[in-house]
């Protein structure tokens, strides 16, 4: 039996055993090695094993090309590297890490062969995203040296280390691998056992959803992927982000995270079941939601649902001004839109002031521009002279386009659409920049809903390159072409959604938010770690937490609560902790306080 921890005094992590050299076990082993650690890396396979030991080989001769080490520092490093097929190599090691696939038969085994072979103190680390460390570890003869060591990957460019503890794990053998991840660069995180952690329990029910918006056909993969990445500024969309993980351990994730949560919104979409049966796991198949140009190739191909350029022959209408309805930031943004695309714009407001000061902040935006050189004071003064403000829909009259941008409330929008369809000409194109309600109730307060269609820009409109286009059942084919090509025109990169909450961005965005509060509300981690383990897991530009503030948690409940509307799922019901912030008046960096504290502006 192994000598408590709490009587033995743990050794410096310095020889680290790592089981596994996929690519995950093969970039654990170059950031150790890199750090100053003897490694020993095992695998099952003696060709992998060779392999993983030429991968660390050819990064760390790229990292010398990039100035990232030195030649001296990459034989030093390659030196303290050895690999072999035996596990019997693990003997002396300080720190275990195993990186096997993900099932408990096989990690369990692990786990007992290495009881009988290394020290008494060696620490063993599972690196799981999904099975239960706790489970793991009452299969060792150690428990209290068993724990969760979750890397990312690419491990030696990924900042965050997920470490997790069981309630057998001893104090003393966290404190060891916390210090070790300091020590490696990293930034630890410290979490409980319950499947996907942090990161990856937020992350994979964002995925799931988005593979499951996909096979209802709701938009086409390449329009979630990159309304995800211009509308959230993330570096990738969410299908090529499953293909890259793997779509088979991405299925293998949710089933162990629906096991232990219930959610709907856990339960592995049907058409992963399907692409990891066939074999189309992703980028290591060399086909997923993607076909790539080999297996293991990063290089996307076109493939039969590749969208071609001749796919639409409808024309548009032509569009030679353009009315914006609103005074606030969206509509004044929109206005520099267009009227830096060199449209005439005309900018309407309840009042004339209203519209004279949103024209105004155009003005201000515009200037900006031309401090930051962007533009020139010349092009400035153009672009600002083909706004018009006015305090009449009257002046709509001959518009080819016109697009609202008024307060988020139906019935304000349906009223705004009634006064369209009397003063816009006949063929006026009328678009809704509505962010959730939606757009056929004010395609039906119109007497032309064939000519209403959804624009939805993301907030600053002159900064986001992405616009949801929205059509209705009611749309018609040169309405959505012309909106298509205006986007064209205006620099924008369109999407095709349907008519239902929340269209791309705020079906995927919302969902993640809402579960991130309900981890902070069932005390799993804090609102720190949670967001620091987005930022540097999941390569978000900002956590959820601070982007919760940024939108303004009413708006954001509003949001949830159009969403569990629409699509009934308890699993989309807003967290209770968000509606009592709300209720409390704490509505982000607007009152000067969300989930944080802020400075009243």
């Amino acid at each position: 039996m192994a000598t408590p921890l709490s009587d033995t005094p743990l050794s410096p992590l310095r020889t680290i055993a790592v089981i596994g050299l996929g690519t995950m076990g093969t970039g654990i082993t170059e950031v150790l090695a890199r750090a100053g650690r003897t490694v020993v890396g095992v695998d099952v396979s003696e060709a992998q094993a060779a392999k993983a030991l030429a991968a660390v080989e050819s990064s760390t001769a790229r990292a010398v090309e990039r100035g990232r080490l030195t030649g001296q520092e990459r034989t030093d490093a390659l030196a303290r590297v050895r690999t072999t097929t035996d596990l019997r190599a693990a003997a002396d090691a300080d720190l275990v890490i195993e990186v096997v696939p993900e099932s408990y038969e096989v990690k369990q085994q692990v786990f007992r062969e290495l009881d009988g072979i290394v020290r008494p103190e060696t620490i063993l680390a599972t690196g799981t995203n999904a099975l239960s460390v706790t489970r793991l570890a009452s299969e060792s003869t150690r428990p209290e040296r068993v724990l969760g060591l979750h890397f990312f990957n690419p491990a030696p460019a990924m900042k965050l280390v997920e470490v997790v503890s069981s309630v057998l794990t001893a104090p003393a053998a966290v404190a060891a691998v916390t210090d070790l991840a300091l020590d490696l660069g990293k930034e630890p995180v410290a979490v409980g056992d319950r499947p996907g952690f942090v990161a990856d329990g937020l992350l994979f029910g964002y995925l799931n959803q988005a593979a499951a918006m996909y096979e209802a056909n709701y938009a086409s993969r390449e329009d979630i992927d990159a309304a995800m990445r211009l509308g959230c500024g993330l570096p990738m969309g969410p299908l090529a982000l499953l293909d890259l993980v793997g779509v088979d351990t991405a299925r293998t994730v949710l089933e162990a995270m629906y096991a232990a949560s219930h959610d709907r919104l856990h339960a592995p979409a049907p058409i992963l079941r399907q692409l990891s049966e066939a074999g189309l796991t992703g980028r290591k198949a060399g086909r997923g939601f993607y076909t790539y140009e080999a297996p293991g190739s990063a290089v996307v191909v076109p493939d039969a649902l590749t969208p071609r350029a001749d796919d639409r022959p409808v024309a548009g209408r032509p569009v030679g001004a353009v009315g914006v309805a609103g005074s606030g930031t969206m509509a004044s943004g929109i206005a520099e839109v267009f009227a830096k695309a060199g449209y005439e714009v005309v900018l309407a407001a309840r009042s004339a002031e209203k519209a004279q000061t949103a024209k105004a902040r155009v003005g201000k935006s515009l200037a900006r521009s031309v401090d930051k050189g962007r533009m020139t004071a010349e092009a400035a003064a153009r672009t600002l002279e083909r706004i018009t403000p006015t305090g009449a829909y009257d002046d709509f009259a001959d518009v080819d386009l016109a697009v609202e941008a008024v307060a988020e409330d139906l019935e304000v929008k349906r009223q705004l659409f009634a006064t369209l369809d009397k003063v816009c000409k006949p063929g006026a194109v009328l678009a809704t920049t509505t962010s959730s309600l939606p757009v056929v109730a004010c395609a039906r307060a119109t007497s032309r809903p064939q000519d209403v269609i959804g624009m939805h820009f993301f907030n600053p409109a002159p900064a986001m390159k992405l616009v949801e286009v929205v059509r209705t059942v009611l749309t018609a084919d040169d309405v959505h072409a012309t909106v298509r090509e205006v986007c064209a025109q205006i620099r924008k990169h369109a999407v095709d959604c349907g008519d239902r909450a929340g269209f791309i961005v705020n079906a995927l965005l919302f969902p993640y938010l809402n579960n991130a509060v309900k981890m902070v509300q069932e005390h799993y981690a804090t609102l720190d770690d949670i967001d620091a383990a987005m930022k540097l897991g999941g390569g978000y530009p900002m956590g959820p937490f601070e982007l919760l503030d940024v939108v303004g948690l009413d708006v954001s409940l509003a949001i949830e609560k159009v969403l569990h509307r629409e699509f009934r799922d308890p699993g989309l019901a807003p967290a209770p902790l968000l509606e009592h912030l709300v209720a409390a008046g704490c509505l982000g960096r607007k009152t000067g306080r969300g989930f944080r504290e802020h400075a009243r502006r």
